[in-house]
């Protein structure tokens, strides 16, 4: 006889529901590799199935970190001090909320480990430094050594690394974890497990499963048994009625309601695979998941994670405010991996970039001289402390100049000058007979400085 399903008032919709699904187990003999979607030899498919999930953000949500862990996969490791440095940066920009929350980091070298005692040593209360490990007892060693009070731990899902890699069966893979999770609550540690290659992952016959076997220990240790929703291969989709394993919509609902795992033990860890990362970690936010994971940058494994620069920004336009973040640590952040680090950043990456609040057109430096709003994104120089800046070509126009003068004078309201003005006139004649006599490069701020020095002395004495 079918067992009888039972109503009770959801917590969330305080409406009566249907008791969680439960599914077991599927102890499949091959892998289920979804070939119907990754053939491999063709582009990945979207399946939909017409299934809409209702929004269900959070009442809270916040950032977590990767730099030192994720992040080091993709670039030399960085040193202790600027282990450290990267550190402070966080705490800053997180502000007193603690909006970034926590990061993580690698324990397995005597380096790693000091990195970790050193930020120990500033007894921030945010981010929180927590731990990354391999699902194996031996590896849960090194947190308790380290006295942390969470660890995350690499439980792959999906068949690609459970029969592939692994060579084991889901029910083997399923033991394994369990074990691990057991012995870390039995140490008093928080397990924060890595479900890796979900997004390729086969949901109703092993990911469910394993997650409400999660929050059975949860209620039995009366701890916190948190998962990371990972999209190893950026496979995650944005879109509404997008269905398992790639929608990301449809993911949060089977972890909220078929798992049950609480919004706020759940995390989001993406990769840009196929230039979703930004929007896909916000989807997860949208749909229930507490916690968005990024690296400084975007730096992580081939193609990156979320910029942690460029979810705090996202935070603010979803939540209409920063929270106490403060955002131009932004700006010394990037000027810290050029010149410390000796990192290059793309010259047109958002928010960090030599370039990406510069015009060059002279048809947008005369928006701009009317009113900067029509060509920049916000107020670039007081979340960022990086005023619009208008590149000097051939094609930046009497109004370019203008712009430039008054930008470099300082000139406001009613004391800006604008493209009649005769030094104007003179600095764009300037401007183009450098061209004119075969120049192609731009020119720089020095440069200009120099000729405006010449040309017109009376305004630029004070340089």
């Amino acid at each position: 006889m079918p067992k009888k399903r039972k109503l009770k008032l959801g917590k969330r919709t305080y409406v009566l529901e249907q008791d969680y699904y439960r599914y077991e187990l599927r102890d499949v003999d091959a892998p289920n590799l979804h070939r119907t979607i990754f053939s491999y030899e063709e582009i990945p498919k979207i399946p939909f199935n017409h299934r809409h999930v209702p929004i269900a953000m959070p009442k809270e949500i916040w950032i977590t970190d990767t730099t030192f862990r994720d992040g080091q996969q993709a670039r030399p490791p960085y040193t202790v001090d600027q282990i450290v440095h990267l550190y402070k940066f966080l705490h800053r920009l997180g502000g007193p909320k603690g909006k970034i929350r926590q990061t993580e980091f690698f324990l397995y070298s005597e380096k790693d480990r000091e990195a970790v005692r050193a930020c120990q040593e500033l007894e921030y209360k945010f981010p929180e430094i927590t731990g990354w490990i391999r699902a194996n007892r031996k590896d849960l060693e090194l947190v308790k050594e380290m006295e942390l009070k969470e660890t995350g731990m690499l439980t792959s899902c999906s068949d690609y690394h459970i029969f592939l890699k692994l060579k084991k069966t889901r029910k083997q893979a399923l033991q394994e974890y369990l074990d691990v999770v057991k012995a870390a609550l039995d140490m008093g540690i928080i397990p924060r497990c890595h479900f890796e290659d979900a997004t390729r992952a086969d949901f109703f016959g092993f990911v469910i499963p394993f997650a409400q076997e999660l929050m059975k220990l949860s209620k039995q240790y009366g701890m916190p048994v948190k998962i990371r929703i990972c999209d190893t291969m950026g496979y995650g989709v944005p879109y509404d009625g997008a269905s398992t394993p790639r929608g990301i919509q449809q993911i949060m609902y089977n972890m909220l309601y078929y798992s049950g795992v609480p919004s706020e033990w759940l995390e989001w860890h993406g990769h840009n695979d196929f230039h979703k990362v930004l929007i896909n970690a916000s989807t997860a936010w949208l749909y229930g998941c507490a916690a968005a994971n990024g690296t400084l940058l975007g730096l992580g494994e081939r193609t990156g994670n979320p910029p942690i620069e460029a979810l705090a920004l996202e935070y603010a336009g979803l939540r209409g405010t920063l929270d106490g973040m403060h955002t131009p640590v932004i700006t010394e952040i990037a000027h810290y991996f050029r010149s410390e680090i000796g990192h290059h950043i793309p010259p047109n990456f958002p928010f960090i970039g030599s370039e990406f609040n510069t015009t060059k057109a002279g048809i947008h430096a005369d928006g701009v001289l009317k009113n900067e709003e029509i060509y920049n994104i916000f107020n670039t120089e007081k979340f960022l402390h990086r005023p619009l800046v208008v590149a000097i070509n051939d094609k930046s126009g009497l109004a370019g100049i203008a712009f430039w003068v008054n930008s470099m004078l300082d000139l406001r309201g009613d004391k800006r000058l604008d493209k009649r003005d005769e030094g104007v006139k003179q600095l764009y004649k300037w401007v183009m007979e450098q061209y004119e006599n075969g120049r192609t490069a731009e020119i720089s701020s020095d440069e200009m400085l120099h000729a405006a020095q010449r040309i017109i002395p009376k305004r630029f004495k004070k340089f």
